[in-house]
């Protein structure tokens, strides 16, 4: 019999605790990611109220300088502690292998300086449009479509841009270039970007609508991504008949691989809440492990460094942490924590090299505290202990200190 019969991981995008201690060897628009601290730093700027997490531990994580608007709590309701990256990387399909249980020893390409003339004229030729060239290089996606929408209305030509991540994206007007044109197109991208010098996490499809100067991005969004390079414990559970559920990009995250039951993406932070809410209250999920991605923290505001919406997004999770703990079972865990950084007050637009939070809660807890301070991958090890099946490369388990 497992300890917990559900587990529900889910992930805050990009909200980590302080810089790792090996963020001088991975840069931001030149700058080291050594002060780095998207949790400390939000806090520190524009304030940050979060009592229902404050109310598990997160104040209680050990830091050199204690989130400055985020208390310590004498007596949690449950444990708690900071989590470092082994993998070298800091995207968000590196820091998801990781959690479950991959050690990533070389990252992914990415492209600072634009994709190679190699790759576009392929994808022009495939395609039969013509490539902005101008487009070609990293962009914020809201801004790429400002400044070439109206183009691209004009002439069909397509936008393809990149960012920090290994990724290729591809915006496209759904009245000028349809869905099915547009994942064509990317599926072409994909196959001809699955090995170096063009290893790209994810080619994903950024269709939007709308007139020039009012344009917004659909809810059509589709990743394509690479299967993980080893087993993870997704696929180990998936194997020994234990219910999986992705809610959000988790899914397109492991290109499927491990999952048997995909909830779909999410609309927001807060439909993903729902569909997670939703999940929990499926009669037929009476045991097993959903997983969870809210990527607005990362798209909406780390990336835009903006850190008032970072900060208002994070008091809208922590107003719905409460429905989250309210559909939990007796023995269920609940386990929330992040898959790199995105300090919105730190050089550049890119992910940050840091530590990521972790709090546990269960209604079954009798004790609490603060866990030792681990790695990525110990999620995924006490994960596949409480099921009982093999981990994967890395991690170790921390289910006995939940008491």
């Amino acid at each position: 019999m497992p300890k917990f019969n559900r587990i529900h991981l889910v992930v805050l995008d990009s909200v980590g605790i302080g810089a790792a201690p090996d963020a001088n060897n991975f840069v931001n628009a030149g700058v080291p990611d050594g002060a780095s601290d998207t949790l400390g730093h939000i806090s520190k700027a524009v304030g940050l109220n979060v009592p229902n997490m404050a109310k598990i531990g997160l104040g209680n994580i050990p830091r050199e300088t204690p989130l400055k608007t985020v208390p310590a709590e004498s007596n949690p309701t449950g444990y708690a502690t900071k989590l470092e990256e082994v993998s070298l990387g800091k995207d968000t399909m590196t820091g998801h292998w990781e959690i479950m249980g991959l050690n990533i020893t070389e990252p992914f390409d990415t492209f600072w300086n634009g994709f190679p003339e190699e790759i576009l004229t392929k994808i022009e030729e495939f395609s039969g449009r013509k490539v902005i060239r101008e487009a070609n290089k990293p962009y914020s996606g809201t801004a790429v479509i400002d400044d070439f929408g109206s183009r691209q209305m004009e002439t069909g030509e397509l936008i393809i841009y990149t960012s920090a991540d290994p990724v290729l994206q591809i915006a496209a007007h759904e009245d000028i270039i349809p869905l099915d044109e547009l994942y064509r197109i990317c599926e072409y991208a994909r196959s001809i970007t699955l090995e170096r010098p063009a290893l790209l996490g994810r080619i994903i499809a950024r269709p939007y609508v709308g007139e020039p100067g009012n344009f917004t991005r659909t809810a059509n969004r589709r990743d394509l991504a690479v299967s993980p390079f080893a087993p993870t414990v997704l696929d180990k559970l998936n194997e020994a008949g234990i219910d999986t559920y992705a809610v959000g990009k988790i899914n397109d995250i492991f290109n499927g691989a491990g999952i048997n039951h995909d909830m779909g993406h999410n609309k927001s932070n807060s439909h993903g809440i729902d569909t997670l809410l939703k999940t929990m209250g499926l009669a037929e999920f009476e045991k097993g492990f959903s997983f969870t991605n809210l990527v607005d923290f990362d798209a909406l505001y780390g990336h835009r460094r903006n850190a008032h919406g970072y900060r208002d997004c994070l008091h809208e999770f922590d107003e719905r942490l409460p429905e989250i703990i309210a559909a939990m079972r007796e023995n269920d865990l609940l386990l929330i924590t992040a898959d790199h950084g995105n300090d919105p007050t730190y050089a550049g637009t890119d992910h940050t090299r840091e530590y990521i939070p972790l709090l546990a809660y269960s209604p079954a807890f009798k004790g609490n505290g603060l866990l030792p301070v681990g790695h990525f991958a110990d999620i995924s090890a006490t994960i596949a202990d409480n099921f009982g099946v093999e981990t994967a490369m890395i991690g170790e388990s921390f289910l006995d200190k939940l008491v």
